[in-house]
């Protein structure tokens, strides 16, 4: 239930609307955002409106068709129904030109996911010509058939319901609808689950639509958008934007977009963010609570899914990523302040983020297969294993070195035959005494992340991975716009203002300033310094802080802790006194979201991370990777060309039964 005369958990930290500057600053954000080509034509909307309209025809004649090869009389046959609904981006209304269409097919208990959905619908597609590229995906942690449909991307998803006959005006929004049905059904369902309750949960949704197509865009920018790589995707970025929008119900989206910075600036993170309260439910499915799921005390960044079964879209986050969406948040944060000066415009905010000018070192991730197909799904693989070996890296130096994934691939179009690469700079944590000569040998970390994935069950000759060791001057041209590596901008302190025509606005001094050490080659990037040999410690020694188990009232935020008590009693101090009411607003919104980003939910959840059990970590019901050995095959006879030794050689890959890819699916 939600509190009286407000959505979510918490009162609103202000209800104030917009002033004249704040309307005109949202026309020209409205401005910019039709500039960077993020909404779709008309043409193409009615396209997709047609395309979902077939789609739903043909479900409802596949239902009819297996239920005649299944034995049923002429009545059944025509009452039997399938549906079609959509969730994702598209039915959040802040899809672009070309996205895919996230759609969901509910069918009868009589429809089975594996025979008739991948077999008997994916051979009716197969036949018809306005179906093409069809690529199904029976293993995923959600089952999903992509395919495009007369031009159109489209993810199918399947969930089976326990009724024998699905009405048309069927509401997927109660509870009931998960009664007896598989864990499959219970995920494919909560994408539309998820997608509608936000959308019941927001103040304004034509406010919440512009602010969360703003937030993507910037995320896409600054490279923080990518839930396999262990940042944010489309689901987490929506409940963020969605949890602003209840704080701030009267603001515009320039004021909603300035709020999201301060509020995720100041937040104390492991705290979650939820839209309303963790409700237990009557079907007994697993939900989200700290009180006794140790793992769930180790999620980093926890934003909270409002559907039944509540859980944490964000289990993928690492403490490295956290950190690089902390230090982008306070970047959000300080070009919003200029904004509001007038010191800076909106291409400043969203300026693209250096990656490769960002860091001194680098690991780079090659990847090879014989023809397309194979290195989609082989890319697939290693993609959405790319955040076990920032975990492993965390875990053997002991979170000394940092790692932050590029969440985008890149393509050498130059070199014959399937390849891609994916990067990760790397760095020393930054705020910790240097050690003369210390360096970090993370070369069986590398052996051991290639070894898990090589562990294929699809894996096919050609299929190769292959990891080395780079220097910022030493990255390769190919990922660089027109092949061409660009001229190092000078560094500059502080925050640019607006960009002179022609002119392109620099960002702050980049992230990484100091230097590390890599692939056990000692390295010299700061006129000399180098690091001692940092050996690993012996687990049996680590100092087991994980908290025990807790109780606590309410999964709502509660009580702040004491410090925060007496903050909040010398804030109201500080109000009372007085002064101009625009500083009275401020420090009255201050208190407020200390009270919101602080509370019970501190007592259970621990900062550091179990990296053993979040590497294993798959969602309740998900059967983990087999150890059983398949397969071996020869390791490479010459090294892919002129990466250095770490890449040189690859561990025997097994096949293995059983593997379920435990990530959870992006809505979109």
């Amino acid at each position: 239930m939600q509190p009286s005369g407000h959505l979510g958990v918490t009162e609103p930290i202000s209800i104030a609307g917009p002033a004249d500057n704040d309307t005109a600053k949202t026309r020209e954000l409205e401005k910019f955002l039709v500039s960077a080509g993020l909404y779709e034509s008309q043409e193409e909307a009615v396209l997709r409106e047609e395309v979902l309209g077939r789609l739903d025809q043909i479900v409802k004649l596949w239902v009819k068709q297996i239920s005649r090869n299944k034995g049923f009389n002429e009545q059944l046959v025509l009452e039997a129904n399938a549906k079609i609904f959509t969730f994702g981006s598209y039915r959040l209304g802040v899809h672009g030109p070309g996205a895919d269409i996230d759609t969901l097919c509910v069918g009868p208990r009589h429809a089975s996911r594996e025979e008739d959905f991948f077999i008997e619908l994916h051979a009716m597609l197969a036949e018809m010509p306005e179906v093409t590229e069809l690529h199904p995906v029976p293993d995923a942690h959600v089952p999903v058939m992509k395919f495009k449909f007369n031009g159109i991307s489209i993810d199918l998803v399947y969930a089976r319901l326990s009724s024998w006959v699905i009405p048309e005006d069927l509401d997927i929004s109660q509870e009931s609808i998960l009664r007896n049905v598989d864990e499959q059904s219970v995920r494919s369902l909560n994408g539309c689950r998820v997608t509608d309750q936000i959308l019941r949960l927001v103040p304004n949704i034509q406010h919440f639509r512009t602010t969360l197509r703003c937030m993507k865009l910037w995320a896409k920018k600054r490279g923080v958008y990518s839930n396999v790589t262990g940042f944010l995707g489309g689901i987490n970025w929506a409940l963020l934007v969605a949890r602003i929008c209840q704080l701030y119900p009267n603001a515009i989206p320039s004021m909603l977009v300035s709020r999201f910075f301060r509020v995720y600036t100041q937040w104390r993170w492991p705290n979650p963010v939820m839209l309303c309260a963790i409700e237990e439910g009557t079907l007994g499915l697993p939900v989200w609570d700290p009180r006794r799921n140790p793992r769930d005390r180790t999620h980093q960044m926890p934003i909270i899914t409002p559907a039944y079964p509540c859980m944490n879209s964000s289990y993928n986050v690492s403490s490295s990523t956290l950190r690089v969406m902390k230090e982008e948040f306070q970047r959000g944060n300080d070009m919003c302040e200029a904004l509001e000066m007038n010191k800076a415009d909106w291409f400043t905010l969203f300026e693209q983020y250096p990656f490769f000018e960002s860091y001194r070192n680098y690991l780079q991730i090659d990847i090879t297969a014989m023809d397309d197909d194979d290195l989609r799904n082989w890319k697939g693989w290693v993609e959405s294993r790319l955040r076990q070996l920032t975990l492993k890296i965390e875990r053997h130096t002991f979170g000394m070195l940092q790692c932050h994934p590029h969440p985008c691939d890149f393509v050498d179009t130059m070199r014959k035959g399937r390849h891609c690469a994916f990067f990760m700079g790397l760095q020393r944590k930054q705020g910790v005494p240097l050690q003369e000569g210390q360096q970090f040998d993370i070369r069986a970390t590398v052996d051991e992340f290639r070894h898990s994935v090589n562990m294929y069950m699809s894996w096919k000759p050609g299929m190769e991975i292959f990891v080395s060791h780079v220097r910022r001057r030493q990255i390769p041209t190919f990922v660089f716009p027109g092949g061409t590596r660009p001229a190092r901008p000078a560094r500059v302190q502080g925050i640019i203002g607006k960009p002179t025509s022609g002119s392109k606005v620099l960002q702050s001094v980049p992230r990484s300033k100091s230097s590390v050490s890599e692939l056990g080659e000692t390295i010299d990037d700061n006129a000399g310094a180098t690091f001692d040999s940092f050996k690993r410690k012996s687990l049996d020694t680590a100092t087991d802080t994980m908290p025990g188990k807790r109780t606590f009232s309410s999964p709502t935020l509660g009580r702040l802790s004491s410090e925060s008590d007496a903050e909040a009693s010398e804030d109201q101090a500080a109000i009372a006194k007085g002064g101009s009411n625009k500083n009275q607003q401020n420090l009255a919104e201050e208190v407020a979201l200390k009270a919101i980003t602080s509370g019970a939910f501190e007592e259970y959840l621990t900062e550091v991370e179990d990296l053993d059990a979040i590497e294993d970590y798959a969602p309740t019901g998900v059967s983990g990777i087999s150890s059983e050995k398949l397969r071996d095959s020869t390791p490479p006879q010459e090294p892919f060309p002129g990466r250095g030794a770490c890449g040189e050689y690859l561990a025997p890959k097994y096949e293995l039964a059983g593997f379920q890819n435990g990530n959870m699916e992006e809505l979109e």
